[in-house]
């Protein structure tokens, strides 16, 4: 069993928010639905799991996405 904490690996402050940049990423990353954005979610997650086995779990979960 592990603990998930949601939050930041370091602060962040946004001085000039700017939306179009923000949605070109979003895109970029396959969308809020998409498996592509999916699959990047949980590669991304894994670099900040405290635990060797859930960065394994996350990895399985993410590599699976990519498959057809």
């Amino acid at each position: 069993m592990w603990l998930y904490e949601k939050k930041l690996e370091y602060p962040v402050k946004i001085k000039n928010p700017n939306p179009a940049l923000a949605k070109v990423i979003i895109s970029q990353l396959g969308g809020p639905d998409g498996e592509l954005g999916a699959a990047t979610r949980y590669l991304q997650q894994r670099y900040s799991m405290p635990s060797s086995k859930v960065k394994g779990i996350l990895t399985d979960v993410g590599t699976e996405e990519f498959a057809p």
